[in-house]
């Protein structure tokens, strides 16, 4: 019993410390995508290639393309796992 207290301790720690590191790169590649795409179907898309930059991780001098989509989807990963675990537990407690 003490066991699984400390692991779902660990996890809401980890869970904790992931997200507020997580939200801003999630929201970022949201917004992004969702103005290029209506720059693109207003037909301003040369205009705006900026967004698109930004939303494939260039932050002008800082290059992360080759890696911000896996960084992206490992955070969303895990805290959809975790999330997930700590629901479950709840739903078990109850």
């Amino acid at each position: 019993m003490k066991m699984t207290q400390i692991n779902e301790t660990a996890l809401r720690q980890l869970h904790y410390k992931i997200a507020p590191i997580m939200i801003f790169p999630l929201l970022l590649t949201v917004i992004t995508g969702t103005l290029f795409q209506v720059a693109v179907v207003t037909g301003n898309a040369d205009n705006f290639i900026w967004l698109l930059e930004l939303h494939r991780g260039k932050f002008g001098r800082i290059n992360l393309e080759m890696i911000y989509p896996f960084l992206n989807g490992f955070g969303l990963l895990m805290l959809g796992v975790t999330g997930v675990i700590m629901w479950l537990n709840t739903q078990k407690s109850n």
